[in-house]
């Protein structure tokens, strides 16, 4: 969740890469957009205030910019400010959206833009609702609603020891449809949990993560996994030892494999030891015995494992992660 330093610090010290950067001229985009978008977006001009009825229009769905279609906010975070503006109290992603100073017409200000086109959306306040405290003042002219479509959805297989704690932790995310345990890695097909556990398989208990990335990205999923479990031990997690309890995280392309190794750079300086989490190019995926399935939730009250193991981890996850969790 943003605050207000973040914004500051955004301003003085560069804003964070988009995922992707739109340039066109300025005949192109005079080509593409009304005479007030144009006006708005690309010469940072103001809609007057109370003009459209976006203002008044709370209903769930996801606002776009209009220059370049990229999804900037979501219409759970929106609010009625009553300055006649639409308001947001967060962008959708933390990089959608830019900041610079501005002190035209002898005000202080900070101008928020399209992160992916540098469109002038319009500006960021510190007097929103808690807990971020930020008012996102936009132009409605510099927005516009996405049309609803069937969501797409990725999935990311992961493996930090038993899959029963790591299911508990993933269910527990915002933006995360399904979790589903099984096993991955091995040399044979439809394995069962007792040829898994014996360690001659070679598959590692797993996690299949279904997810929205428009409200949750694979980065986040990555951090999340490495900081939810002790990615610097070698084939064990606490008690739980065998190469079916290693760390380890399977990729499907270069670009995500890239991505993990980054970020496994960004989070080693954390730990005294070296991580260890295997990276390894995703085969197949098999799924657990049903009894398995959803194993927190239906057994916490009978099997002490429970107790014991997963829910001092899903109190340490609740801890770092409280703004993700559902």
């Amino acid at each position: 969740m943003l605050t207000w330093l973040d914004i500051l610090k955004f301003t003085q010290s560069g804003n964070p890469e988009p995922d992707e950067k739109i340039v066109k001229s300025d005949s192109e985009w005079k080509g593409t957009l009304t005479e007030e978008q144009y006006f708005v977006t690309r010469k940072k001009g103001t809609e007057r205030p109370f003009s459209s009825e976006m203002c008044h229009s709370f209903e769930a769905g996801k606002y776009a910019c209009v220059c370049c279609k990229t999804p900037l906010f979501d219409g759970t975070q929106k609010f009625d400010s009553g300055t006649g503006w639409p308001s947001f109290t967060q962008p959708l992603k933390t990089n959608a959206v830019a900041y610079h100073k501005d002190h035209s017409h002898g005000m202080y200000r900070v101008e928020a833009l399209c992160n992916t086109c540098d469109a002038h959306l319009g500006h960021v306040f510190q007097d929103g609702p808690k807990p971020g405290g930020l008012r996102y003042c936009m132009n409605a002219v510099s927005l516009e609603k996405i049309k609803a479509t069937s969501p797409v959805y990725e999935t990311v297989v992961f493996g930090g020891g038993c899959f029963w704690c790591t299911e508990a932790i993933f269910q527990n995310l915002k933006g995360v449809i399904k979790v589903v345990s099984g096993y991955s890695g091995g040399h044979i097909k439809n394995p069962t949990y007792k040829e898994v556990t014996s360690g001659l398989t070679g598959h590692a208990e797993v996690v299949e993560i279904t997810y929205d990335p428009s409200y949750i990205s694979f980065e986040d999923l990555v951090k999340i996994h490495l900081t939810s479990h002790d990615p610097t031990t070698l084939n064990r997690q606490g008690a739980d030892a065998g190469t079916q309890y290693r760390s380890v995280i399977f990729f499907r392309n270069e670009k995500e494999k890239n991505i993990i190794q980054n970020i496994i750079q960004e989070i080693q300086p954390y730990f005294d030891d070296p991580v260890v989490t295997q990276l390894a190019q995703f085969e197949y995926f098999y799924k657990a015995e049903d009894y398995h399935q959803n194993y927190h939730e239906l057994n916490k009250n009978k099997n002490p494992y429970c107790s014991v193991v997963i829910e001092p981890k899903l109190k340490k996850f609740r801890e770092l992660y409280s703004e993700k969790m559902k």
